[in-house]
């Protein structure tokens, strides 16, 4: 087992009344509680009730997740170091104390990792007939046909690099896959030289393919897969002919990935985002990954070669860049892979009626992936096509590759409309991809911006106005999800489609920020960050305080993916301790501590991991008994609530209201297969059914409760 998190520090005498909420120990470092919730991912594939294909899918999640990491947050505390920055953040810890915190958690769960692939799943793989093996291992006739792979598709794309004082030391790409190689020459001279694994085949090659293709022999029932970088360190003699290999080994380098963008200097956001996204290839190495077996003096001839710290260096089990068993985690074995499940179009919309009168009648609540998106791409084509559909206006963060939305909003600009689209370049790891989108709807004449100054545009609105009979009417979408119908299968999120008229009125107001030079705007029914957000939520949670004070029902359920702000912390500790229950479901980061007696205890923190990534944003308030309900693109971060565009958006309806507390919210409170609580020593204890109580996983309660066909109309 990894050791938890043991970092609570004495809290012993913290517990007065003269508490100071500013006290660094109440507070849960933002890199390690990122950490934690990585370890919960790798517990879903160490869960041998998960089918063997979807735990190894989480071990690749895992490793994609890390990649991120240090591409992001590891390279940010690099450079604070670097600079001498001595500020720290809620917690206390300086910037170095976080880099060994993050080194000592996270070595074991490496440990751990490796072991779960290849001593619990690969043998279990085995037993269904799917194999990883080793090259060496192989028969004569499966290396001849991976021979002919070689010669025919991998050596064609090889570039070796040799190193040598007239050839220096090679660039080493971001997340590639390199091998070192050492070779003598004809006259005993030993020499070094940089293969790169070639990025366009398949990591995983599947054997049993190439029999067939080049032997014209069909294998057994057996599935059986060889490392992409095993077959190439096998054929390096025909790389470097003349010279004899003497060993070759598995090199991997993650490089810092956090585009600075001046943007007041920035003439063109556009092209700078394209040069700031080839920029990221030369960033600062700060992962070094190689396997064990690595002899010493090759690991300090690339440790220098690198500029790196020994710290900085990640001696693996295995192999490198977990993160493509995604490509083993696609194959065909239905048998080993979650049942599918095919999102349910909700009842309201199954009568053939127009959309708008939908929307007309009544508010629409979308809860995905339970409720299908297809209502969403609809309320866009339909507006496309409708001959009283003036214009149509919307945000797009992360859209996908194939997007229905863009392609809808393409057709509306052809059919006439006027159509405005705000594209966020500055998306992380979506950027080259939102400015392809970018580019193909200015080449149509829509009109494309990028939002404003300094800031990202992170959230979802899709505005359209109709001209009808009784005027002008604005129908709105607004949602806690990205315009992403392939995310949209695999996130929970909700969707409102609405027809109200204040909040067609606040998106007019939002967008006219947005697209124009209008001073900061004044909302009726939206909570918008940066202006209001902060200050509005503040005043919500004194509001409770103040009820809880008078003896009235006070109550906060949030729902997020991340609490890391320190001041709504705080705030939240006034809560717990002027009687307010606190429920937070918080599926990623938590700097809150729960459980303190006398200032947290109570608050309850729960984290809910499964098949789906819960991305869904609800925040509740019980307000004396006339509750009130938000949902919303905001996380409480600091980054949301101060440095993006954000919105949250009131629930009225009471229909709408009770799905949301009776269906979502307290499903999820009572989830006891899914659910880890946090401890106040910042780890995390995974619930069990008690003696008496039913098992509930409330991912899997919402798919029975679509599929029995029991649709709302709301």
């Amino acid at each position: 087992m990894v050791e938890k998190n043991k970092i609570l520090p004495d809290l012993t005498d913290i517990g007065s009344e003269m508490v100071d909420l500013r006290d660094p120990r109440l507070f849960i470092n933002r890199e390690l509680s990122m950490l934690e919730f990585n370890y919960r991912v790798l517990e879903e594939a160490l869960d041998d009730s998960l089918p063997l294909l979807e735990r190894v899918k989480f071990l690749a999640i895992f490793a994609n997740n890390l990649d991120e990491f240090f591409m992001i947050r590891v390279s940010g505390l690099r450079e604070q170091v670097a600079a001498g920055v001595v500020e720290t953040p809620a917690d206390g810890l300086t910037p170095a104390q976080q880099l060994a915190a993050i080194r000592k958690r996270l070595l074991p769960m490496l440990e751990l990792q490796y072991g779960c692939f290849w001593d619990d799943i690969v043998p279990k793989l085995n037993k269904h007939n799917l194999f990883i093996a080793s090259y060496a291992d192989l028969p004569e006739d499966r290396q001849e046909a991976l021979q002919l792979f070689f010669e025919n598709e991998i050596f064609p794309v090889l570039t070796p690099l040799a190193v040598d004082p007239g050839r220096p030391f090679p660039h080493i790409s971001n997340l590639s896959l390199n091998l070192a190689v050492l070779m003598v020459d004809e006259n005993q001279q030993q020499r070094f030289a940089r293969v790169k694994v070639p990025q366009a085949l398949p990591r995983i090659v599947p054997v049993h393919e190439m029999v067939q293709k080049y032997l014209g022999k069909r294998m057994s029932k057996r599935k059986v897969f060889v490392f992409l970088e095993e077959i190439v360190a096998a054929n390096l003699e025909k790389l470097f002919p003349g010279m004899r290999i003497l060993e070759a080994h598995p090199f991997r380098v993650t490089r810092n990935a956090d585009m600075e963008i001046e943007e007041d200097e920035a003439s063109d956001l556009l092209e700078t985002i394209e040069a700031g996204v080839r920029q990221r290839r030369f960033g600062r190495v700060v992962r070094l990954d190689v396997q064990k077996n690595m002899p010493q003096f090759l690991l300090d001839l690339l440790k220098g070669y690198l500029n790196i710290e020994r710290s900085d260096i990640y001696k693996l089990n295995g192999p490198l860049n977990m993160a493509q068993l995604f490509e083993l985690a696609d194959v065909d074995m239905p048998g080993l892979k979650f049942a599918p499940f095919v999102p349910q179009r909700p009842a309201v919309f199954s009568q053939g009626e127009n959309i708008f009168t939908v929307l007309r009648r009544q508010d629409v609540l979308l809860h995905h992936p339970y409720d299908s998106f297809m209502p969403v791409i609809e309320f866009i084509r339909t507006a496309a096509h409708d001959p009283l559909v003036l214009a149509i206006k919307v945000t797009l963060y992360r859209v996908g590759i194939n997007s229905p939305i863009v392609n809808a909003l393409l057709e509306a600009q052809e059919n006439g409309k006027q159509v405005a689209v705000l594209v966020e370049l500055k998306a992380r790891f979506d950027e080259e991809n939102n400015i392809v989108w970018a580019r193909k709807l200015e080449a149509q004449g829509v009109h494309v911006v990028y939002g404003l100054l300094g800031l990202k545009t992170h959230c979802k609105v899709a505005l359209v106005i109709r001209k009808e009979d009784d005027g002008l009417r604005r129908y709105i979408h607004l949602s806690t999800g990205n315009y992403n119908a392939t995310t949209a299968r695999i996130y929970t999120d909700i969707g409102l489609l609405t027809s109200q008229q204040d909040l067609g009125t606040d998106a007019s107001e939002l967008f006219n920020r947005l697209t124009g030079y209008a001073p900061a705007a004044v909302y009726d029914r939206l909570m918008v960050a940066p202006e209001y957000l902060r200050d509005q939520f503040d005043d919500l949670i004194q509001r409770e305080i103040a009820h809880a004070h008078a003896g009235r029902k006070a109550h906060l359920i949030f729902k997020m993916n991340a609490l890391v702000d320190a001041k709504l912390i705080r705030r939240l500790y006034e809560a717990s301790m002027a009687g307010v229950k606190v429920d937070l479901l918080v599926r990623g980061i938590c700097c809150l501590r729960p459980g303190i007696p006398g200032i947290s205890d109570n608050i309850r923190v729960t984290s809910i991991v499964g098949r789906y990534l819960e991305h869904s944003r609800i925040y509740y308030f019980a307000n004396g008994g006339d509750d009130e309900i938000y949902m919303g693109s905001a996380d409480l971060m600091p980054r949301n609530l101060d440095r993006r565009v954000e919105t949250i958006f009131p629930v009225d309806s009471p229909e709408i209201k009770t799905r949301i507390v009776e269906e979502i919210l307290a499903v999820q409170m009572r989830d006891n297969l899914k659910t880890r609580e946090l401890q106040a020593d910042g780890s995390y204890k995974r619930l069990r059914p008690k003696d008496g109580d039913e098992p509930l996983n409330c991912q899997i309660w919402a798919m029975e409760q679509a599929r029995s066909g029991d649709q709302r109309s709301v």
